[in-house]
């Protein structure tokens, strides 16, 4: 998947063939957000363009933008998974948040 990053926010970049532009649209808010460009550099001044926009309007509206991540992660899993998860982290000599944050550190990178 491409990505760009503005501000803290993230977007997804496609190839739209039929209408030879790029597409892009902001991830991680309930929004739809999206924008596009006939080059990557137009590409770019659209997305900073829309995030711009995006935080201009929170403000007139006086609504708190929407941030792409609180840093509070809520997960279900299988209680044999959460088991296993906390026997690791114990093992590993951490907490299970801090074995869990090194975990999807991992899983996130380039190559993870």
């Amino acid at each position: 998947m491409n990505t760009m990053s503005h501000k803290g926010y993230t977007a997804r970049v496609e190839y739209d063939e039929r209408d030879n532009i790029f597409v892009g649209r902001i991830l991680g808010i309930h929004g739809i957000i999206s924008f596009h460009g006939e080059t990557v550099s137009g590409l770019r001044a659209e997305f900073e363009h829309a995030v711009n926009d995006y935080l201009a309007e929170c403000k007139k509206e006086g609504v708190t933008p929407e941030k792409p991540a609180s840093g509070k992660l809520l997960l279900r899993v299988p209680p044999e998974i959460h088991g296993r998860a906390l026997v690791a982290a114990q093992a590993a000599g951490k907490s299970l948040n801090q074995w869990a944050t090194e975990v999807l550190q991992h899983a996130v990178q380039p190559g993870g």
